[in-house]
């Protein structure tokens, strides 16, 4: 699958590479696509979120639950798109409290958050991969074993990261995070469904930043530089 991963993760991760769980992981996705099924992110971007967010960068973690399931979508940033994609509801809600939050334009037809992870943000899914059209199909082989324990190095080998909870789901996460060491912000999901009862108005983008330079960290730049 021409896997591409920063070698600062190689080395952090080395130990999880070699666990059961990852290699029925492998096992698996090899079914997949012997069977002929499409599975998305392609193979070199299902550790996107880690080749552009080095180890010794990380300072912001925002957990997705699974990729998009759509052709073109997914390439193994949560909530992001690559160029050329329309921004998907959830992502069209998050551009609508950034512009709020912090007064940054609007982007109509772009998505592509990767100028936020080359700059410490932790875009991770909860599941790296997923079969096309088939939203959480491979979430429950092994993926959640391997990303709970990336938040868990995170939270015991870093200090004053700041999380992003978005939702039941990744709230369920917080279990993992050592709160005397890191920040937690918590807000309903940019889902359409839930965007209405905690999303819309929770700042974190200026709190995060807030947050940030309190620790002599550098702010995130969110404003994304559309084509």
């Amino acid at each position: 699958m021409d896997v591409q991963i920063h070698p600062s993760w190689k080395e952090v991760l080395k130990e999880e590479f070699n666990k059961p769980y990852f290699k029925q992981i492998v096992t698996f996705l090899r079914a997949e696509k012997a069977n002929g099924k499409h599975i998305f992110p392609p193979g070199p971007l299902i550790f996107n979120a880690f080749n552009q967010t080095p180890w010794n960068k990380v300072s912001v973690v925002i957990i997705g639950q699974d990729p998009y399931h759509g052709a073109g979508q997914a390439h193994g940033l949560s909530f992001s798109v690559p160029n050329g994609i329309k921004p998907p509801p959830s992502l069209v809600n998050i551009f609508k409290e950034l512009k709020t939050d912090i007064g940054m334009d609007m982007p109509v037809q772009y998505g592509n958050l990767t100028k936020w992870a080359q700059q410490g943000v932790l875009l991770l899914n909860a599941a790296l991969t997923v079969r096309e059209g088939d939203p959480f199909s491979h979430a429950k082989y092994g993926w959640a074993d391997f990303t709970d324990e990336v938040i868990k190095k995170i939270s015991d080998q870093k200090e004053n990261v700041v999380f992003l909870l978005w939702g039941k789901f990744a709230q369920e996460k917080q279990s993992l995070i050592d709160e005397n060491k890191h920040f937690v912000l918590k807000a309903a999901h940019p889902s359409p469904f839930s965007v209405e009862k905690g999303f819309f108005g929770c700042k974190h983008f200026s709190k995060t930043n807030q947050l940030l330079m309190q620790n002599n960290l550098p702010p995130i730049d969110w404003k994304l530089l559309t084509p």
